[in-house]
């Protein structure tokens, strides 16, 4: 079985899209894909280039290899969700004023400067570019919905950039008519086309799927939680013997029948076999045994047990992707990247879901113009489905 790291998935609908575009590849048998991990697992016999090859076709990025929980890997979820978080503030508080232009005087009587409601334009004006404003903040949306749909894989974000964009190009072509009739002098004709605006709703879509994003990757921060913790537990260093003096080199640069040494309270870092002293070794954080378990001369040791108290000198015999911790995180790994039955149907759902949608809400806008005659309602239906 082989992994894969993926990037630029939003939603289902993306992974089942490089479910089915690797699965129709000669020789694959079992291709699965982890929204959850941003992972890939293929069974078959199929080279990496093609693999490769078919995803980047598809329009998103690929690495061989499972996903590493890494430093800075912990950085950029954790800056993802400051970045979410921000760009929530800003959404909402740009809305907030929105929303109290657009509705608040004309549903809810609240104050207004003589300005606005004597200038419908300037009124109208205001509100477009606050949504301009959101939409800018949420620029994303439209940028991975246009990809989607030009790689022929819409999206969940290509059914919010619809709706949104739809709701602003609309508002905007009657902020025209505003604009020619009060330039008329009929300025109440203008007033009345204020109504005909969604510049609010245009901000809502990306405003509200923002709040969804920030709780999608908090949610992923805290399930894979688990995983983190058990790849936090590797060293980073370890103490070698070399031409007779210790010297700390990177955990990678151990390589296996290298000496190394073991101080009291410090991690082992590979897995070895005792060579020289003895001491009481904690590997509860292998085995959950909490009773420390005396290690002497030829007994072996695993990476990211803890010694308690003696001194010991050791010979590595399993190192990087061998060592007893490295096998059981892969196993979790594989786990986390598999998927339950439940999981497969959800993903055959999401392949159709966002075409349909789409189709449904086209039914839903000719429908409604051919019944009611007016391309504002039918139009609004349309961008609510």
């Amino acid at each position: 079985m082989k992994q894969y790291t993926i990037t630029g998935m939003s939603c289902a609908a993306c992974s089942a899209r490089i479910e089915r575009v690797v699965s129709a590849l000669e020789g694959v048998e079992v291709c699965a894909v982890s929204l959850l991990t941003n992972s890939m697992t293929v069974e078959g016999e199929v080279s990496d280039s093609a693999v490769i090859e078919a995803v980047k076709k598809a329009g998103f990025g690929i690495t061989a290899g499972a996903p590493q929980s890494t430093v800075t890997e912990k950085q950029e979820k954790s800056t993802e969700v400051s970045s979410l978080a921000k760009r929530l503030i800003l959404s909402a508080g740009f809305l907030a004023v929105l929303m109290y232009i657009a509705m608040g005087h004309s549903m809810l009587g609240l104050p207004l400067p003589s300005f606005f409601t004597e200038n419908p334009l300037l009124n109208g004006m205001t509100q477009m570019l606050l949504a301009l404003t959101v939409m800018i903040i949420n620029r994303s949306f439209f940028i991975k919905g246009t990809k989607g749909l030009l790689n022929k894989a819409p999206n969940m974000d290509t059914l919010v950039a619809t709706g949104s964009g739809a709701s602003f190009i609309w508002s905007a072509y009657e902020l025209y008519i505003l604009a020619s009739l009060q330039l008329s002098g009929d300025i109440e004709g203008a007033r009345h086309c204020l109504h005909g605006f969604y510049f609010e709703s245009a901000a809502m879509i990306v405003t509200l799927i923002t709040v969804g994003k920030l709780l999608e990757a908090k949610s992923k921060g805290r399930t894979t939680n688990a995983l983190k913790a058990l790849m936090n537990l590797r060293p980073q260093t370890a103490t070698v013997i070399s031409d007779g003096k210790e010297i700390t080199v990177d955990i990678s640069e151990v390589k296996k029948g290298d000496i190394f040494v073991v101080r009291p309270g410090e991690s082992i870092p590979v897995d070895g076999i005792v060579a020289e002293g003895s001491s009481a070794v904690n590997e509860a954080a292998l085995t959950g045994e909490s009773i420390p378990v005396d290690k002497t001369v030829g007994d072996r040791v695993s990476a990211a047990t803890v010694n308690q108290s003696g001194y010991l000198r050791c010979e590595a015999v399993a190192v990087g992707e061998d060592t007893a911790l490295a096998k059981i995180i892969r196993t979790v790994s594989d786990a986390a990247a598999s998927k339950a039955p439940i999981a497969k149907v959800a993903d055959k759902v999401s392949g159709i879901f966002v075409p349909t949608v789409i189709a449904i809400a086209l039914i839903t806008f000719i429908v409604w113009l051919a019944i009611d005659k007016d391309i504002a309602h039918a139009l609004e239906r349309g961008i609510s489905v």
